[in-house]
């Protein structure tokens, strides 16, 4: 067994952003000389996500109605509170929504490949832009 890593760097230019990354992460691990294991692909940031699911414009509409229903943008969030926080960007519905969704995947890859489904990709949801994100890829396997 052996361990890789790279990582690539994500831009957005909205608030809330949701991207394919799929193709990006396919290119990193073309890189790496393993035929069978395990990619991990994780955000190194806390409020943004990765996720599998089927990337379909409809759907991902859906999905930013979904999040915005569930954790609202302005709701009194303690971390968006100065009396309770140190942060001053008023993001705490970017936190929440990331824990939501989460910010980590592991595939399987076998002859060198991604297991995915036909309507799997791997998504990107950027919560907290415009800003720059760096996904890292750590890819273990022979």
């Amino acid at each position: 067994m052996k361990v890789f890593n790279t990582s690539f760097t994500l831009s957005s230019e909205e608030g809330t952003e949701v991207t394919d990354i799929t193709k990006l992460v396919r290119e990193a691990i073309q890189q790496f000389p393993v035929s069978a294991g395990i990619a991990l692909i994780n955000t190194l940031h806390t409020t943004c996500a990765v996720f599998i699911n089927e990337f379909q414009s409809a759907l991902i509409d859906d999905l930013k109605g979904l999040v915005e229903r569930l954790v609202p943008e302005r709701h009194g969030y303690r971390h968006d509170d100065a009396r309770f926080s140190d942060c001053e960007r008023g993001n705490a519905h970017s936190h929440l929504r990331s824990a939501l969704l989460g910010r980590s995947v592991a595939i399987g890859l076998n002859n060198g490949e991604l297991t995915l489904g036909r309507f799997q990709s791997i998504i990107f949801a950027e919560f907290d832009g415009p800003r720059k994100r760096e996904i890292s890829v750590q890819v273990i396997g022979a």
